[in-house]
């Protein structure tokens, strides 16, 4: 009940994903996560955190996308009822829709992304995800992966529309710099939209404060000083 864009990006070295569901609160279930310097994946339609955190240990022993997909679907036994992505920073990328994911159920997948989802109005909605994303090559990758599932909505998403949505990059540090969710409303990628929008400014403040927390103020003061509204409502 799910669909997904992940992504790496080639420039700067950001991994990351977006995803909305019918369901609430997606992002805190883990059903796709990323590995800063390593890749992004998602198991899901039905997913399964102990199948996640076998492709996120294969992906930190070095495995590639394909061959971690293959083991997947030769060791689990309800692979006919999953959709699997896996993408690396060097474009090694497979994906997998199992027979039994609920229609419309499939894939797309390009140089360095995939896009991916199950109840879904159509192929149209994977294919404007992707078209998105390709055409936003020279944003920021947290910007290509929002209009990646923003576009994937406006070509009809779900039939039962949205609930949940979910935004997580990272860089070159350990944590984060983008770690954003909407965990309950009627139109939660708008919703992600419009707090995205407001938390892109204290993306490199956070960073900065995390180095070296004496170099900036508190991030109200900050954020007056930028003339900057201190929430996104």
């Amino acid at each position: 009940m799910t669909f997904i864009i992940l992504g790496t990006c080639e420039r700067t070295g950001k991994v990351g994903f977006a995803q909305t569901t019918s369901t609430g609160a997606i992002g805190g279930r883990r059903t796709a996560r990323a590995l800063p310097g390593i890749g992004a994946f998602t198991i899901q339609a039905y997913g399964s955190a102990p199948v996640a955190d076998l492709i996120e240990r294969l992906l930190k022993l070095g495995y590639g996308a394909r061959k971690i997909v293959t083991e997947i679907c030769e060791s689990d036994r309800f692979e006919e009822w999953r959709q699997i992505a896996v993408v690396r920073p060097d474009g090694d990328i497979a994906c997998h829709t199992g027979s039994k994911a609920v229609p419309w159920a499939g894939h797309v997948h390009g140089g360095n992304y995939a896009a991916t989802g199950n109840v879904l109005v159509g192929a149209k909605v994977v294919e404007a995800m992707a078209k998105a994303f390709e055409g936003a090559a020279a944003e920021e990758l947290e910007e290509r992966l929002m209009r990646g599932i923003e576009a994937g909505r406006d070509a009809g998403g779900q039939p039962d529309g949205q609930t949940s949505a979910v935004i997580h990059v990272f860089h070159t540090k350990t944590y984060p710099i983008v770690d954003l969710r909407v965990d309950m409303h009627p139109e939660p990628v708008g919703e992600l939209r419009k707090i995205l929008d407001w938390y892109r400014p204290l993306i490199p403040y956070y960073i900065q404060r995390t180095t070296d927390p004496s170099s900036v103020p508190r991030y109200k003061q900050w954020l007056r000083e930028q003339g900057l509204p201190l929430n996104p409502f």
